[in-house]
């Protein structure tokens, strides 16, 4: 199962195991139990603290295996073979239930021991998902934690009978105590803060002690990261207030232009930059939301950011790198069948479609590979642009042309999505030309439309375009003296990482720039 370069790479890791960890299978005649029975045999082979025992009880899923600390009530579970993305999640889970610590920080390692309650959960994740090992990795260290948690992980591909009894149809899926808890990625924290009532009201309390910034980053993913690298490092009181550090980089599956880097993948790049920004000891607050902007009166006074906790931010200067998210159609049914048939990762969800028909609409690049990857996944695929011509890549025009199981449909209007039972079964478009109306029956609708800047809660306060960009100066200035921006969710063209790395570094400076030219009041700062 795993190649001798994998192999040395995890026996070095399992030198870290302090505590003896037995592997607990539950297997049947099926190829895929033989399969993950020769995975957990190399794994005890690579670690004296490691043994391996079978329990074929009939109550449980199979394949599947427990990974168990001799002699406690500590472990996890994985229904599946961890291979792929969730790899990681199989290392972490061996380590820490083997006695090795986490990384993660006390006060939320603390919050997690303190929970009470009894608490069952269920994962379900694809291998090809870049969302779900967040989900898995942080539910499998809360069970380590607190002997009142319990996890299994379920690969929803191997388990597609229960997957569909259950009405799963995007990942990560998480199920608390039997009943649906959350779909989509998760933070550790964001995780405890839904279990911890009074964790809002705790962190609100912290951010009112705050002292005030010279630079308030409002935002967290390569614009913000870079913004707050650089003013932190001209010394300058720095801190980060991001919805979700990391930002829509996090969604993305594989990386190939970012210069000098040949292949990345989003949830890597994300935690690297966050690894960066701490170095400089940047204040992140994550999982705050922004609400509203009080500009300063004057330039060299303090602009106000509300949060959507209560709590507020004072800064001499703003820098905002809101980013933005994936656009919806706004047809009638995308909401009501959202992660019910209604996606928009092919990378996270295509596997729960195998061999059944989708659509995936935009003919855009993003478009045009979703429907490559969906093609080797599912029964069939049809493309809907409303454009009279796709406009991707001719290189990725062409392979999507050799593909047998896929059609393309151009000047196409989607103007309907169907379902029955909480389930999409069909779309409905609109020639553009002739104005007839097609109805195509179907299972799943990807959505790949192009993005929409997160500034809603700037309208009135900084200037934006009809798009609803902020609109930026060659300096990343605003309409705002003392207020930059950067990243997709201004009037920059090409919206890429490495553009908005460019752009938050010159909004930093443009920042640093600002300050060393204005000074605040001693009697406002003290009046704050």
């Amino acid at each position: 199962m795993l190649d001798e370069n994998l192999k040395s790479q995890l026996k070095a890791y399992l030198e870290k195991v302090t505590q003896p960890v037995e592997l607990v299978a539950s297997l049947d005649d099926s190829a895929k139990s033989r399969e993950l029975n020769e995975l957990l045999q190399e794994i005890e082979a690579l670690s004296p603290k490691i043994s391996l025992r079978h329990d074929d009880g009939a109550d449980v899923r199979k394949p599947s295996f427990a990974i168990r600390r001799v002699g406690t009530d500590i472990g996890v579970s994985f229904a599946g073979i961890p291979l792929g993305h969730e790899f990681t999640s199989l290392v972490l889970a061996l380590l820490q239930v083997g006695g090795h610590p986490s990384k993660a920080s006390q006060d939320v390692i603390e919050q997690v021991m303190s929970l009470e309650g009894d608490f069952r959960f269920e994962t379900y994740f694809s291998l090809s998902c870049q969302n779900c090992p967040d989900v898995v990795q942080a539910l499998n260290l809360m069970s380590v934690l607190n002997p009142h948690i319990q996890h299994v992980a379920i690969d929803g591909a191997l388990f597609q009978d229960e997957v569909e009894r259950r009405e799963v149809m995007a990942v990560p899926s998480v199920f608390l105590n039997g009943q649906p808890f959350e779909q989509g990625r998760m933070s550790l924290e964001q995780i405890v803060a839904r279990l911890d009532t009074g964790a809002e009201a705790r962190e609100a309390e912290k951010i009112r002690a705050k002292d005030i910034f010279e630079v308030l980053v409002v935002g967290g993913g390569p614009a913000g990261a870079a913004a707050a690298i650089y003013t932190a490092r001209k010394g300058i009181r720095t801190g980060v207030a991001a919805e979700r550090f990391g930002g829509q980089v996090l969604d993305t599956m594989g990386i190939e232009n970012f210069i000098s880097v040949p292949y990345t993948e989003g949830p890597k790049l994300g935690a690297a930059l966050e690894q960066h920004v701490l170095e400089y000891g940047v204040d992140i607050m994550n999982l705050q939301r922004a609400e509203k902007l009080v500009p300063a009166a004057a330039p060299g006074l303090l602009h106000e950011v509300q949060l959507a906790n209560g709590a507020s931010l004072k800064a001499r200067t703003l820098i905002l790198a809101t980013g933005a998210r994936w656009r919806q159609m706004g047809v009638p049914g995308e909401a009501e069948y959202r992660n019910k048939g209604v996606a928009y990762c092919p990378h996270c969800d295509g596997p729960l479609f195998k061999g059944k028909r989708v659509a995936v609409i935009g003919g855009g690049n993003s478009g045009v590979e979703a429907a490559i990857d969906l093609a080797g996944i599912v029964a069939h695929v049809t493309l809907v642009e409303f454009d009279s011509k796709l406009r991707a890549d001719e290189v990725l025009q062409k392979k999507l042309r050799s593909l047998p199981n896929v059609d393309v449909v151009v000047s196409a209007q989607t103007t309907e999505i169907h379902g029955d039972n909480g389930k999409v079964n069909g779309m409905s478009y609109k020639d553009r030309n002739s104005a007839e109306v097609h109805r195509i029956p179907l299972e799943g609708v990807f959505v790949q439309i192009g993005l929409v800047p997160n500034t809603e809660w700037l309208k009135g306060d900084v200037a934006l375009s009809p798009r609803g960009e902020i609109e930026v100066d060659a300096r990343g200035e605003t309409s705002v003296p003392g207020v930059f921006a950067a990243g997709d969710a201004t009037t920059v063209p090409y919206k890429q990482i490495v553009i908005s790395m460019g752009d938050g570094a010159k909004a930093g400076l443009s920042a640093f720039d600002f300050l060393i030219r204005h000074s605040v009041p001693d009697e406002q700062e003290a009046a704050a």
